[in-house]
């Protein structure tokens, strides 16, 4: 086994995006507080990134290799097999990684306990001097979390941790024939969301309470997903009957599109989409990855 690599993946802080957008220190704060918001409240957000940064940087033992991606980078990264991924920043950025991954073991790390929500963010940067070693050694506890794919008739692909999003660009209606569980409905919806357990804590969780608040959700292991359309609209020639359920593990939903121009994003980030026209059939299944997170 060759020298373990530590890739430290992070997002730019709020600050430095406000100050690429914007220029200079004095116009962040002008623009800040004509929004009711303080420069204050920035930097600190972007001094505690930065001091978890470096307390990352100065754990990993100095004859391991070590690299550093930024979130915008992630696409266009190489992930290595052997690799141990330091993510530093909100839970989001541990899903947006996910997608890289082929079972390297991720550290999550919160720059700012209590201002995020922590699922998948949890350990603070002064534990990573000891989880290291333990990763490396394969003695670290881990979490396998269940992840979800979008795979179209056309070979196109997309993996998600938390959440699989079918429907318009602009979120309006989208028509389209939907078949899960043996049932088949002709919808017209603002659109159709397969999550995860991981997810469950998420957008999902909000459309289950309005939706289906006697559904058990799954948990991060589960092999099950859970399902729901947005806002279906009942017509002469669609219906609303379908509107949440569970998939079992070897379960999928099909979606053959009858509308131009619908998509298939994952986790939020809708520029990193596929698109789907008139005919075309997307089939949404647990994926055969997981993401492994440490526990401890």
């Amino acid at each position: 086994m060759g020298t373990p690599r530590v890739v430290v993946a992070h997002r730019a802080s709020e600050y430095t995006e406000l100050i690429a957008r914007h220029g200079t220190r004095g116009q962040v704060g002008f623009v800040l507080e004509t929004r009711g918001r303080a420069l204050a409240e920035v930097d600190a957000g972007h001094e505690a990134l930065e001091v978890a940064l470096a307390t990352v940087g100065a754990a990993i033992p100095a004859d391991w290799r070590r690299a550093t991606v930024e979130r915008a980078e992630l696409a266009r990264f190489v992930f290595e097999p052997g690799d141990v991924v330091v993510a530093v920043g909100p839970d989001g950025l541990v899903a947006n990684v996910a997608k890289y991954l082929r079972g390297q073991p991720v550290i999550g790390v919160d720059p700012r306990a209590g201002v995020n929500a922590g699922v998948l963010v949890t350990h603070a940067a002064s534990a990573v001097a000891g989880l290291l070693p333990l990763v490396a050694k394969g003695g670290a506890r881990t979490l396998d979390r269940t992840m979800v794919e979008a795979v179209a008739d056309d070979g196109q692909r997309l993996l998600a941790l938390n959440e699989v999003f079918v429907g318009q660009a602009g979120h309006q209606s989208a028509r389209y024939s939907l078949q899960v569980g043996g049932r088949v409905e002709r919808q017209s919806s603002s659109g159709v969301i397969v999550g995860t357990g991981t997810g469950s804590t998420g957008w999902c969780a909000s459309l289950q309470r309005i939706q289906a608040p006697d559904l058990s959700l799954p948990e991060p292991t589960s092999p099950r997903l859970s399902w729901f359309v947005r806002e279906p609209w009942p017509s002469p020639s669609t219906g609303a009957d379908l509107v949440a359920g569970a998939m079992a593990a070897q379960e999928e939903l099909a979606i053959d599109v009858e509308s131009e121009g619908l998509v298939v994003f994952g986790d939020g980030m809708e520029q990193d989409r596929l698109t789907l026209g008139w005919g075309q059939r997307v089939v949404v299944r647990r994926a055969p990855e997981v993401l492994r997170t440490v526990v401890a």
